[in-house]
């Protein structure tokens, strides 16, 4: 669903994961129902299109509810849309260290390899760097003309639920961080920015004018989106109940001397 927002509609106002809650939803609209076995069984309700929308609007959610931590100094807007069509910026962030775009990824149990030019996904490359690169430059020349003024914006990727984050070599220009320590990243940067500069720039990110051509924002149902979650959460207890119940039974069913083996090796992995 979209909708022309008021001229009094600031990105302030705007909601995180605003443009890939939306996206989500619209694809799930369209996806089979689940059959009553199926949900029995623990199916997940996201349809394979849904699945990477969801993902990512949980890991701009988490980065989100970090970001809220932020003392009344910083400035916060999220999933501002930029450009001619359907690009946003997950956030955009404004303190008194300077102004930051932040690209969340969501890796949940993924090992990331982190070298000067390369960002590996479980040992596949990606297009990270780059993109975050080229967002904050695009950040910096729309601001720069809203503003009337030279404003530099740092690119920083924010990696959510990785197993592990392997830094062979830090990029120059990328800053590369996990999502429990980049508030704390933010906060021990020393002040560059007078605080009536971090209102002007602030003032002028509000606009959507200041980032799109068109500014049409999209309203996420965020409602529809929590309902779809418990869906999703609920859908993964009942498989972890039906795995349980399946090891149980295979328990049981051993002869008793090869359950007795099982026990000892059990009490040797799980202490």
């Amino acid at each position: 669903m979209t909708s022309t927002q008021p001229d009094t509609f600031t990105l302030a106002d705007r909601q995180p994961a605003a443009s890939v809650i939306a996206e989500c939803l619209r694809t799930q609209a369209i996806a089979t129902p689940r059959s009553p076995i199926a949900r029995l069984f623990g199916r997940t309700p996201l349809s394979t299109d849904a699945e990477p929308w969801y993902v990512g609007a949980l890991g701009e959610l988490e980065v989100a509810r970090r970001l809220d931590s932020l003392g009344s100094a910083w400035r916060v807007f999220h999933s501002v849309p930029v450009g001619r069509g359907s690009s946003d910026i997950d956030h955009v962030v404004i303190g008194p260290p300077g102004v930051f775009t932040i690209n969340t990824k969501h890796h949940e149990g993924q090992e990331i390899w982190l070298g000067a030019k390369r960002l590996l996904v479980s040992g596949q490359p990606t297009d990270h760097l780059r993109n975050a690169s080229y967002e904050a430059k695009r950040a910096s020349r729309l601001l720069s003309a809203a503003a009337h003024g030279l404003i530099d914006v740092t690119p920083v990727i924010v990696i959510v639920g990785a197993r592990r984050l392997t830094v062979r070599e830090r990029p120059a220009t990328v800053v590369v961080l996990r999502e429990r320590g980049f508030i704390k990243w933010l906060e021990s940067l020393p002040a560059v920015v007078p605080t009536e500069a971090v209102e002007q720039i602030a003032d002028a990110a509000a606009k959507p004018a200041t980032w799109h051509e068109m500014p049409v924002l999209e309203d996420a149902d965020v409602a529809a989106f929590g309902r779809l979650r418990r869906e999703v959460d609920a859908a993964r207890t009942r498989r972890r109940g039906w795995a349980i119940a399946g090891l149980l039974a295979i328990f049981a069913a051993l002869p008793l001397g090869a359950m007795a083996a099982w026990t000892s090796v059990m009490a040797v992995l799980v202490p």
